[in-house]
């Protein structure tokens, strides 16, 4: 397929997910089955056109003074691939499987409008709804973050330390363009471009091995500022597939016992593969049966409960830009809801002096420092291990991730704009010791 005619497909989907509201994953998927003669990479450059129109959708029609799947698309190409009205036009020539030529009002947009005077929610392409919550944590930066959050997101790996390390791994991967990570001690970073596909990973022989697993730099460095150690009693309580599970079974070196769980065991169904592939042997998986509890045995006796919270998400929009446009606020108060029962439910599994790590990949104080807050109201048993202490595990770089992260006296938040990875939110909580 020639550009014009991949930039044509891109435009049909718009308007297939505006007709059908349909998410934008299915639609591809649709058209992929569809349109069996596209090769992997004009289904790779059609994909990254319609992630990049989603991530630009508010400030492109506003670009455009017009809402159109047309008109974003247009406006995203200047906005976010950063095309001049020349190259837009010689996209959009008439030729066959082409887009229609340019209207003058279209070049008129393309030539003198600008986002100058835009509302925050338009030049940071996020819902309105959301503008005063934004506000409240990046106050007049809200529309850089949230510019930063609609970027795309490079591929992270982590170091599966008890089969590897990264100074071993690094040559091995290059051919893939990996690079160390800037903050994690344990990661490994492949830049994307525009229209590049996802590099094979999972057939590489270090992936197949267990000596790799993707995981963000932020969500890495969100299980390091646990300070899990060999030999103490983990919980990981929201485990889902296991990312964080992986993690801290590696920070234990294999010792100590380590009890995976879910409120949804359907979440739970790659773990067991993924622990066994990771050569973890310390770890107990508990399927939840019923609204029977799977933790019944322990009574204030573990060392570190991980709570990697159910929440909105705001954190990851770079990599999932369609779920920020289909968010209502309603959603909102269900993970609240669910953030209070998980934090209420850890604490009675934390032995005196132990700790909870409470972790959200949302940006939203709502969820994160507002929730902390309500927490130790409600529990004044527990008490906020400071921040600069958590990050004291990071070694060499603590200092530097200091100044680039947000630090509240609830904890530390990573933003894409501030330290490179998802949105991440971390707290440590400890329990008195009697």
């Amino acid at each position: 397929m020639t550009p014009a005619a991949r930039l044509s497909a891109a435009i049909e989907l718009i308007e297939t997910i505006d007709a059908q509201r349909v998410p934008a994953a299915k639609a591809l998927k649709e058209w992929g089955t569809a349109h069996r003669y596209a090769g992997s990479g004009d289904r790779a450059a059609i994909s990254g056109l319609l992630w990049d129109v989603l991530r630009r959708r508010a400030s492109s029609a506003w670009l455009m003074d017009a809402d159109t799947p047309r008109a974003r698309a247009l406006g995203m190409l200047k906005l976010e691939r950063g095309m001049d009205v020349d190259a837009i036009a010689a996209l959009c020539d008439g030729g066959r499987f082409a887009p229609e030529p340019l209207s003058e009002a279209e070049r008129a947009a393309l030539t003198s409008r600008s986002l100058e005077g835009a509302p925050a929610h338009i030049a940071g392409d996020y819902p309105e709804w959301l503008d005063p919550y934004l506000a409240q944590v990046f106050g007049d930066d809200r529309v850089a973050e949230a510019t930063a959050m609609a970027s795309r997101a490079p591929l992270d790996l982590r170091v599966n330390t008890l089969k590897a390390t990264r100074e071993k791994l690094l040559p091995r991967l290059k051919h893939l363009g990996a690079s160390e990570t800037p903050w994690s001690p344990i990661g490994l970073r492949i830049e994307l471009g525009a229209d590049a596909r996802n590099p094979g990973v999972h057939a590489e022989e270090d992936f197949i091995k267990g000596a790799i697993e993707v995981q963000d730099e932020g969500s890495q460095l969100a299980a390091l500022l646990s300070a899990a150690k060999p030999g103490e009693q983990v919980i990981d309580l929201c485990a889902g597939a296991g990312g964080k599970t992986l993690a801290l079974a590696a920070m234990m070196q294999g010792k100590g016992r380590l009890i995976a769980t879910d409120h949804d065991k359907r979440q739970l169904a790659p773990i067991y593969e993924r622990l066994s592939r990771a050569g973890v042997h310390n770890a107990d998986v508990r399927t939840p049966k019923g609204a029977n509890d799977t933790l019944t045995d322990i009574h204030a006796s573990a060392d570190l409960v991980l709570i990697d919270a159910p929440c909105t998400g705001t954190g990851t929009w770079r990599r999932n830009p369609d779920a920020k446009w289909r968010m209502r606020p309603g959603a909102l108060e269900v993970r609240l809801k669910d953030q209070i029962a998980v934090l209420d439910r850890a604490s009675a599994l934390v032995k005196p002096g132990g700790r909870i790590a409470y972790i959200t990949c949302s940006v939203l104080s709502a969820e994160n420092g507002d929730q902390i807050k309500n927490f130790l109201a409600r529990h004044p048993e527990f008490s906020m291990v400071p921040p600069e202490q958590t990050a004291s595990v990071l070694w060499d770089k603590a200092e530097d991730f200091a100044k680039a992260a947000l630090q509240s006296p609830e904890g530390w938040l990573m933003t894409p704009r501030r330290t490179g990875t998802d949105g991440f939110f971390v707290s440590v909580l400890k329990k008195a010791a009697s």
